[in-house]
């Protein structure tokens, strides 16, 4: 169950006031001096690895979590599938021994992401891996592919978020399905939680903020192969299956941090 001292209902309407006009007016203000800032930038990235670290330490797994040391090894390299807005524990409870390349975002805003999950040891590619166009992705996306492919031939596994920027959440887009049919490795859903946490009911993927001092969860679901022949129709399928996979294994997480499961 959610942290009710935390959580804001979902039906109160967005802030349109002035005082939250004067915040946003800030937050343009200082935005891009923010984001060219090497000091800012490399601040604001420690505070939050070590604000990671924390909710990691302080919320022990809760009984059937999965052991992400021992999770599918004859099974690697494989495709790690997250949601947006639910994959900000995925650094800091990722092994640190086993290589991991993550798709981030080719946004500015991004930049952050990119920094944070390197400050894990984790290598970034930049891209965008769902929006497409008759099947074919933009260049970006298509250039981001390629390297995860690499990645993948390298030996290590490679992270992608399922889901498109500010389309549909939860709903898997094409870039993760393609990625595992040029590469011929597997998709496995993935997802972390906490029982205390914080819903960003404003935002467009309901952004969970996870906090420290409760018990944490990590679930995986079966794995996604898709065949290198596949047709659109089975391309579809298959992003149908990620979507009710990925959906079910984050259900799951949450019910193991609440107790539930």
């Amino acid at each position: 169950m959610e942290d009710q001292t935390t959580a804001e209902p979902a039906e109160r309407p967005a802030a349109s006031g002035p005082a939250s006009r004067r915040s946003k007016a800030f937050w343009t203000k200082v935005r891009g001096p923010l984001v060219e800032s090497r000091f800012a930038k490399a601040t604001i990235t420690s505070l939050i690895a070590q604000g990671l670290r924390l909710i990691k330490s302080t919320n022990p797994l809760a009984p059937g979590s999965t052991d992400l040391y021992d999770v599918y090894e004859d099974e690697q390299p494989f495709i790690i599938a997250l949601w947006h807005g639910q994959h900000i524990l995925a650094p800091v409870f990722y092994p640190p021994k086993r290589g991991l390349v993550a798709m981030v975002s080719r946004s500015a805003d991004a930049e952050l992401n990119a920094m944070v999950v390197q400050k894990f040891g984790i290598g970034a590619v930049r891209g965008s891996g769902g929006r497409d166009n008759g099947h074919r992705l933009d260049k970006g996306g298509a250039r981001a592919l390629v390297a995860l492919k690499k990645a993948l031939d390298d030996g290590n596994n490679v992270c992608m978020i399922a889901d498109i920027p500010h389309g549909t959440p939860r709903e898997a887009g094409l870039g993760i399905v393609l990625l595992a049919r040029i590469s011929g490795r597997p998709i496995i859903p993935m997802a972390f939680a906490t029982s205390r946490r914080k819903v960003l009911e404003r935002s467009w993927d309901k952004t969970t903020i996870f906090l420290p001092f409760g018990k944490g969860a990590v679930a995986v679901g079966d794995l996604i192969y898709v065949p290198k022949d596949a047709d659109d129709a089975e391309l579809e399928r298959k992003r149908l299956l990620v979507t009710e996979r990925l959906n079910a294994t984050t259900d799951h997480a949450y019910a193991l941090a609440d107790g539930d499961a």
